[in-house]
Order: structure tokens, then sequence, then C-alpha cells
């Protein structure tokens, strides 16, 4: 790919970092999904008085799952856990694509793809545990967080900068669009997000 050709210098900015190979994979995702406790969150879980489990999400995060869904990426989350704090993250984002409690990610992953038409090879995932791992091993495109025991991002073709909680997510939400060359489109004054500004 000939960086001159992208539709913005912001996109030639990002693939600048990152290998030609990773580029290409990017270029297929026509679905991407986040795990969240650790990728989309920090992985801590703060308990209150009554026993309630809270989660902090960044807004970075929120604006890259948002231009992924307008510039036609599908968004998924996929978590082992069961919240209803991120059912209404979910739900402020309008992200449809949302499945808790999951033990086995990767059939959950496949037959999400299958639903959305899509082949595993057109398919992201972004995960940070060995409850990720096998979702990871089955992609197109596999991603991870720097704070991911080793024997998980081994697996990742793309590991992020962020940890994750700290705008992980939308790092790789830039390369997808970038690779794609969606991201230009957006960074106009015509480009603005469609659906209001909750990020």
């Amino acid at each position: 790919m000939n960086l001159s050709d992208l539709s913005h210098p912001a996109e030639a900015l990002i693939l600048a970092r990152v290998a030609p190979a990773i580029v290409e994979r990017a270029k297929q995702v026509r679905i991407m999904a986040f795990d969240v406790d650790g990728v989309l969150t920090d992985g801590r879980l703060w308990y209150g008085e009554q026993g309630e489990v809270l989660k902090t999400f960044h807004v970075l995060d929120g604006h890259g799952l948002r231009l992924l869904d307008e510039s036609g990426i599908a968004v998924a989350l996929i978590t082992g856990r069961e919240s209803t704090i991120l059912a209404r993250r979910a739900a402020e984002l309008g992200i449809a694509l949302v499945q808790q409690g999951v033990r086995d990610k990767a059939a959950a992953l496949t037959a999400l793809a299958q639903e959305q038409g899509c082949s595993l090879a057109e398919t992201g995932y972004m995960g940070d545990d060995i409850i990720d791992l096998a979702a990871l091993q089955r992609v197109g495109f596999a991603a991870s967080v720097p704070d991911a025991p080793a024997y998980v991002s081994q697996a990742a073709h793309w590991i992020s900068s962020r940890p994750g909680g700290t705008g992980a997510v939308r790092e790789c939400c830039d390369l997808l669009l970038a690779a794609q060359r969606r991201l230009g489109a957006f960074l106009t004054p015509q480009g603005a997000l469609k659906r209001g500004t909750i990020q």
C-alpha cells in the first residue's frame, strides 16, 4: 500500500507505525468484537457498600466504537461477566450486538460472524485473558493490550500502546478505519457523527 494514496494525512500517520501485513488484515475486517473487562475497562471492579459493581469507560473508546459503526464496520461486545452497567453503556453507544456471560468466546464469535454474513477472516477480536485466547487464534485480525499475559498477547497480530480502559479500543478503531481509508471522512466539518454526541 502506498501511504501517499490515503485520503487524509492522519491515516498515513497511524499506518506508518504498523506492519503492512497487519494493515492488510485490518483492511478485511467487517465486524469487530471486543472483550470488556481489561479491554474496554481497566479490568478493575469497584464494589460499593451495597455490593454493586462499578466500572469506568473511556470516552475515547466510546467515540471510536461509534466511528466504526457509522463507517459500516459492525461492533460487538462479548464478555464473560454479566453487567447491567455494560448493558447501559452499550445502549448509549447504540451497540446492539452484546453477549454477556459467555464462556466459549470462540464459539460465540463464530456464530456471530455467520449471523452477520462474515467469514472469520473478515472478523476481528480484541481480548486480554485466557478466556479470549481461542477467539484470538481464529479471527483474521486479533488485537490485545500491553498488560495482557504474554501467552495471550503472543496470539495477537497487533497490540495497542495504551492499556485497557485508557484508549486502547480507540487505537484499534483508528487503525481499522485508517486501513480501510474511512478515518479521513470523519476529520472534516461534514464528517461529524450522525447520531448525536454521546461518547
